[in-house]
């Protein structure tokens, strides 16, 4: 029996002494440990995702300070509550002048998305469009806009279209050299190993060649947003009689300041606005991004 039961326990069958009690029910109960560092990570990311709307709210608190320590007048600088309250009684004006800026703003940077990424991708893949299409672009960048902006009143008259022009000349030139950069990212070998492969031109551009190139391309369209705002009030600024450029130059020639910073607060809440829908775009449009910084 003995030598059964050693046998037994060689075949790897428990003996007597090697019985183990069940789990009681405490083993099951969560750590608190680890459910308090889980709700610490919650509080953070929280805390974090705060951080730009408490920053605004301490730069408004410092506008009020400034002006309540220093007794600013009104007619050099503002309170928040006057503007605000200004924002509030002209909300019509500002709305309907909002609405002319922001679509000279859409129009021009949309010109602008739609020509400058095709036209970046065939400068990088085409030495020959980079040596016929490149230098004229660059010469063109070179001149002053602002010098040529009354030629456009001139040649388009007051309308929206001298306005959306002025946007493409000034947002083209920065997507387009993101757009040529991001095309010439990959590394040759990458191309010949796909190329070794089996893949087509094709099938190269879409897998390979245009994901590379989305994170620089939507840099540049980042900035090329950011100069597009500014654009259509510079050349609101030159001349026209709508817009919320048009509204700045009223304000400013009465001193009524007032209205001056309603219209800032209006363009910068335009701004990110335009801001936050890129980088929707591009959280939307690079899955891969988002698992890599998760």
């Amino acid at each position: 029996m003995a030598v059964i039961s050693t046998s037994q326990q060689a075949g790897g069958l428990a003996g007597p002494n090697d019985w183990q009690a069940p789990p009681s029910a405490e083993s099951f109960q969560p750590d608190p440990k680890k459910k308090r560092s889980k709700g610490m990570r919650t509080v953070r990311r929280i805390a974090w995702n705060l951080l730009p709307p408490l920053t605004f709210v301490a730069m408004v608190g410092l506008w009020w300070a400034a002006v309540e320590l220093f007794k600013i007048p009104s007619y050099l600088l503002p309170g928040p509550g006057g503007v605000f309250s200004r924002l509030v009684t002209d909300t019509a004006v500002l709305w309907a002048h909002s609405k002319v800026t922001l679509t000279e703003i859409l129009l021009g940077f949309g010109i602008t998305v739609v020509m400058a990424i095709p036209l970046g991708l065939l400068i990088a893949l085409s030495p020959l469009a980079k040596q016929l299409v490149y230098p004229p672009i660059v010469l063109m960048q070179l001149v002053p806009k602002i010098a040529v902006a009354p030629l456009f009143l001139v040649w388009l008259g007051f309308g929206i279209e001298s306005k959306v022009l002025l946007t493409v000349l000034l947002t083209f030139f920065p997507l387009l050299l993101a757009s040529i950069s991001g095309f010439q990212i990959l590394d040759d070998r990458l191309l010949y190993l796909t190329k070794s492969m089996g893949a087509t031109r094709w099938q190269t551009f879409r897998y390979l060649r245009f994901p590379a190139a989305l994170p620089v391309i939507f840099s540049g369209i980042k900035t090329s947003a950011t100069i597009a705002a500014t654009a259509a009030i510079v050349a609101e600024f030159v001349g026209a009689n709508r817009g919320l450029g048009y509204v700045l130059l009223r304000g400013t020639s009465t001193m009524d300041i007032e209205l001056v910073f309603a219209v800032l607060v209006v363009l910068t809440v335009i701004g990110i606005g335009i801001n936050y829908i890129v980088e929707f775009c591009e959280w939307a449009m690079t899955p891969w991004q988002r698992a890599k910084n998760s």
